[in-house]
């Protein structure tokens, strides 16, 4: 049994295990820097399979490290496991129907990877014990990453600086190796303060906060024409101030999401947005509070450990499925709009016809993904891979209740499995190739072309702050 087949054999003989553990984290359904229960599962995983625990790193409740043997090189998996609020859905069950209405649901399959991410360090650390392998094993249960960016805190706090290679993976739809660049974020929010007043007797002795709001939203609308393509600038109005129009409303509340290539980029549209909530109070003659409540980097790659995963990726191979999990992903295809459903397949005509991804789509070195992940400033810091597995039916979109529908399947299942063998195998290639190492370490410098990694995250933020 070459090491590829031992290390699929350490995974699948607790199979049953890790499965257990993904559907209990889907069941609790935590949302950012409160996964008590799912952060407390993992940690409790981990002990039971020799690995020593450290909790609350980073002055973060739910972030955890599980380190198993000793010395150089050090390999980390990322876990995460937290879900989304408003996406409660029942598992297995192809129409929409919530198990709590307007409660929590893993819209983007959390509770898969950090279960995945679990099984690979789990297989890897059996395997470098029964091979007397010298090196280091950790996972990195990281929370927050759907909003907060839990690994920037970490990051910040130099839990990674010593760490060679980092491994992590995402379920979705296809099966490929995610070498992408992305966009850094900043989260904000923009509070306002006026003065109530009856709004029809006597409208002139208030101050709208609302208006506020939707002047500096109608603001920004017009500076989407003045920055860079790339960019992206949304809000949702967390606080309108009440239910009574009769009532000049006196507070509120927008949560601005500002992204761009580069974190210098993102600060300045952020400067720039910051300008206008300020007029925006101006006009309305109320006051405004900015209270940037976390920031991420952007995603750098690295081809030389993206390749070294695709080539397992393709020695593995991709799952069969059955014909139950065939039906099941048709039932789920059948609830998505059209341009949902051919959205893969405009892109690949191999995926013509069928419900499941079988195949693996062409490596492609540093594409531009339009989107944010808190794994970008793990990559400033420490070479970093990604790869992305077939968990739900062709065209299934991410936060929403198909995913969540999905999220408990046997066809999840087996993209999660599949995914640790995927990251496991990888990980054991890098771990024996110091050279490996050595060339992913260079590419990182290239790559970041002599800016040094300087966290998003201002001073004076400590920790971030869960609203409810």
């Amino acid at each position: 049994m070459n090491a590829q087949e031992r290390l699929a054999a350490l995974i699948e003989e607790k199979r049953n295990d890790f499965i257990q553990v993904s559907d209990q984290i889907w069941q609790f359904a935590e949302t950012g820097f409160e996964e008590y229960k799912s952060a407390e599962l993992l940690c409790e995983t981990l002990e039971e399979e020799g690995f020593s625990v450290e909790k609350g790193v980073a002055n973060i409740e739910t972030a955890f490290i599980g380190s198993y043997g000793s010395g150089k090189p050090i390999i980390a998996f990322l876990g995460e496991f937290d879900a989304l609020t408003g996406l409660s859905q029942s598992g297995g069950l192809a129409e929409q129907q919530a198990i709590e209405k307007g409660g929590n649901g893993h819209g983007c399959g959390h509770n898969l990877l950090g279960t995945g991410s679990l099984a690979s360090a789990i297989a890897l650390r059996s395997y470098i014990e029964e091979n007397n392998i010298e090196g280091t094993i950790r996972y990195y249960g990281c929370p927050g990453e759907e909003i907060g960016g839990g690994k920037t805190f970490m990051v910040r706090e130099g839990i990674f600086d010593d760490v060679d290679v980092a491994f992590t993976w995402h379920p979705g739809t296809t099966n490929n190796i995610m070498s992408a660049e992305t966009l850094a974020c900043y989260e904000v929010y923009f509070k306002f303060k006026g003065k109530s007043a009856h709004a029809a007797g006597s409208p002139h002795l208030g101050r709208s906060a609302l208006d506020a709001i939707e002047l500096m939203n109608v603001g920004v609308n017009y500076l989407r024409e003045h920055i860079i393509p790339e960019a992206r600038v949304h809000y949702a109005i967390t606080n309108s101030g009440g239910y009574s129009p009769n009532v000049v409303q006196a507070e509120g509340e927008v949560l601005y999401f500002i992204r761009a290539p580069r974190v210098s980029q993102t600060r300045d549209i952020y400067e720039r947005v910051c300008n206008i909530a300020k007029g925006a109070a101006l006009m309305t003659e109320t006051e405004v509070m900015i209270d940037l409540a976390s920031a991420l980097s952007d995603i750098v790659p690295n081809t030389t450990l993206e390749k070294v995963m695709y080539d397992t990726l393709e020695s593995i191979g991709v799952p069969q499925y059955s014909e139950e999990e065939i039906n099941f992903a048709k039932s789920i295809r059948s609830t998505l709009s059209e341009a949902d459903k051919l959205f893969e397949i405009q892109k690949n005509k191999e995926l013509e016809g069928k419900e499941l991804s079988d195949v693996i789509e062409p490596f492609t070195p540093a594409v531009f993904m339009p989107i944010s992940s808190d794994v970008g400033d793990v990559s400033w810091v420490v070479p970093t891979a990604q790869c992305m597995t077939a968990c739900e039916p062709l065209g299934t979109p991410f936060h929403t209740w198909q995913m969540v529908a999905t999220g408990t399947s046997s066809l999840a299942h087996k993209g999660m499995l599949h995914a640790a063998k995927i990251m496991a195998r990888t990980a054991l290639e890098v771990l024996q190739s110091p050279e490996i190492i050595d060339k992913a370490k260079q590419e990182l410098i290239q790559r970041k072309g002599g800016e040094e990694y300087i966290s998003p995250l201002p001073a004076d933020i400590k920790e971030y702050k869960v609203r409810n």
